[in-house]
């Protein structure tokens, strides 16, 4: 994708917005390329190969997760704006949603700010109020038992050998898969990374892509205590949560089986990904 390129789509498509400038946008995500147009709009050009039928109703049901959202959400997320269509030299539906302003926690101070962590909790527990309407987890993506990922794992610790102490994170992995659980299914963001967290003066002022949120897991959306903060706002992150035991190592499971397709995976297509991934396997080993 390029700005020119994108340039010529938005006019052709969306002529509103042709006198607007286009800008890319540096991001560490792995799905969409993004560009502004303007100051208010943000345009996402999936970069993984797909059906157009399959990608536009994909990206249908992203909208429709981000208005559901914006019905409880404390913080701004982001508002659907459009859907684009295939057109010159890009194959695929994409999609405009409102730009929020922030920096994102990749770049932000916030890792030991309790305040932060307590916004964060904030922002978990409005998202568990949506009503399920009878809604349970389906489907292979993470939120369901971590026993499902047990090959997922397995894999991942054999591909990162020369990366990290991968025995001593098999031993925590039998530790955690078998967590038992007794709280119902809750809706949950599931893709809580500090790339995906807006913040101001150490304050969260946004939470953006959301097109994974589903019903699954509550344990789900407690990635960010290892996958960002500090053990001092990690406390305040659970407290403000109130999270029991089991619903607490079932949220260290997830993060594990997360950061462990990314640690290698990424190493060199997308380091900051690895990185993150690597600091998420480390704080996990030192909380066990």
């Amino acid at each position: 994708m390029t700005t020119d390129l994108v340039t010529r789509l938005v006019r052709a498509q969306f002529p509103e917005w042709s006198a607007l400038p286009v800008s890319a946008v540096r991001s560490h995500g792995t799905v969409n390329a993004l560009f502004r147009i303007g100051d208010k709009l943000v345009a996402r050009f999936p970069i993984l190969p797909g059906d157009p039928v399959e990608t536009r109703k994909s990206l249908e049901e992203e909208a429709d997760a981000a208005r559901r959202l914006r019905t409880v959400s404390p913080y701004p997320t982001p508002e659907p704006v459009g859907i684009g269509e295939p057109g010159e030299a890009y194959p695929l539906p994409w999609a405009v949603y409102t730009w929020l302003d922030g920096t994102i926690a990749y770049d932000a101070d916030v890792a030991s700010s309790a305040a932060f962590a307590e916004d964060l909790a904030t922002f978990v527990h409005a998202v568990r109020t949506l009503p399920t309407e009878g809604r349970v987890f389906t489907g292979p993506w993470r939120g369901g038992k971590l026993t499902t990922h047990d090959q997922y794992v397995a894999d991942g610790l054999e591909q990162s050998r020369s990366m990290i102490d991968v025995d001593a994170l098999a031993a925590l992995w039998e530790d955690l898969r078998t967590t038992p659980r007794t709280e119902p299914d809750v809706w949950t963001h599931r893709d809580l990374m500090p790339g995906n967290l807006l913040a101001d003066n150490g304050r969260l002022v946004g939470v953006i892509d959301v097109g994974t949120l589903a019903v699954a897991d509550p344990a789900m959306d407690l990635a960010p205590a290892w996958n960002l903060l500090d053990a001092g706002a990690r406390a305040a992150f659970r407290t403000a949560l109130g999270s029991g035991d089991n619903e607490w190592r079932r949220g260290m499971g997830w993060s594990f089986a997360q950061a462990i397709g990314c640690l290698w995976y990424y190493r060199e297509t997308n380091p900051v990904m690895s990185r993150t991934a690597h600091h998420t396997l480390t704080a996990l080993l030192t909380a066990a």
